[in-house]
């Protein structure tokens, strides 16, 4: 028995919402509730002054008093987004870097840049590790590029299947993946040399990209064998997430958002990391930390992507979500 014309019309407009809902609250929302709530910053002058300025900006605020040097390693491992330092005289300097975070560096300036003025007048500007517009935007462009690049692929490798009746083995699989890496990270080191020449095209840089492609690759392989394109129901709205939470530092999102979705994206692992690399700091600890993560999502990507099936029967029976067949390697 058919469904009346009418039913179908409410459940397409119910789909609409939900459709609506969900690029919502990825997207709009996160950007809509940004507001600081301890933003780590770091102050290096002598302990009666230090004392004042770190009474100084509330809650948005998360001051560490330390010594210069100390106060620039912090930020040097990007443990605090900004250093304010006051010499007697009094002079004040704020003190930031362009391996960190633009939004998180954003704000720790003009909240430091306001406690130096009404202490000692207008600081001097310092910034570690300069970058240009095109320096601040890669990393993230990079991320979100090699997301939507490999899944791409990922989808195309299952259409052509599909059109030509060919089947997709672990072979295929693993040549889509590497293959994907490959050239994904050959458009990025185009992009980049395209937008900013100096940005530096290093084997540490270009192998970064390699392994976060790879790694996206392998994850979105895994699941798409796992769910068919069902799999798209989770994978193309994560991409929504890339310019909505990743871009940020979590002291400036909204705890729910930063809870959800910031605390455990891939692509702000990638971002920071590539982030870090670009500007010359690969001592980074979130360099070491997106290896490890990235490194994680490969292994387990290419696991069940590459896991041969339980039984011969089970090889040969289409795939419920795209009709597929998948017998073995050709």
């Amino acid at each position: 028995m058919t469904r009346p014309a009418g039913a179908l019309a409410l459940v397409a407009a119910l789909a609409g919402a939900l459709v609506a809902v969900v690029l919502g609250f990825l997207t709009f929302g996160a950007q809509a509730t940004v507001a600081p709530d301890g933003v780590p910053v770091a102050v290096a002058a002598p302990p009666e002054i230090a004392q004042r300025i770190a009474a100084h900006g509330g809650g948005q605020l998360a001051w560490t008093v330390a010594a210069p040097a100390e106060a620039r390693q912090l930020l040097e491992d990007k443990k605090v987004y900004g250093v304010l330092e006051l010499a007697p005289g009094p002079s004040a300097t704020v003190v930031t870097s362009g391996a960190v975070n633009p939004a998180g560096t954003q704000v720790a300036q003009q909240a430091l840049t306001g406690a130096a003025t009404a202490l000692a007048g207008p600081p001097k500007q310092e910034v570690l590790h300069p970058v240009g517009l095109a320096g601040r935007v890669a990393p993230l462009a990079a991320s979100a590029l090699a997301w939507i690049g490999a899944l791409l692929a990922g989808l195309a490798l299952i259409q052509l299947a599909k059109r030509t009746g060919r089947t997709v083995g672990a072979g295929a699989r693993f040549l889509q993946v590497i293959g994907a890496g490959v050239l994904i990270t050959a458009v990025v080191a185009g992009f980049f040399a395209l937008w900013d020449s100096t940005l530096p095209l290093t084997a540490e840089v270009l192998g970064f990209v390699f392994l976060a492609a790879t790694a996206f690759a392998a994850l979105q392989a895994g699941l798409l064998r796992l769910l068919g394109l069902r799999a798209m129901a989770v994978l193309a709205p994560l991409y929504l997430v890339a310019p909505a939470v990743a871009g940020q530092v979590p002291e400036l999102l909204n705890p729910a958002y930063r809870a959800l979705l910031w605390s455990w994206t891939p692509f702000r692992f990638s971002t920071e990391g590539l982030r870090s690399l670009l500007q010359g700091v690969p001592d980074a600890p979130d360099v070491t930390t997106a290896l490890w993560v990235l490194g994680a999502l490969l292994a387990a990507g290419l696991l069940v992507a590459l896991w041969p099936a339980r039984s011969a029967r089970q090889e040969a029976e289409p795939h419920l979500a795209d009709g597929v067949v998948e017998v073995g390697v050709h």
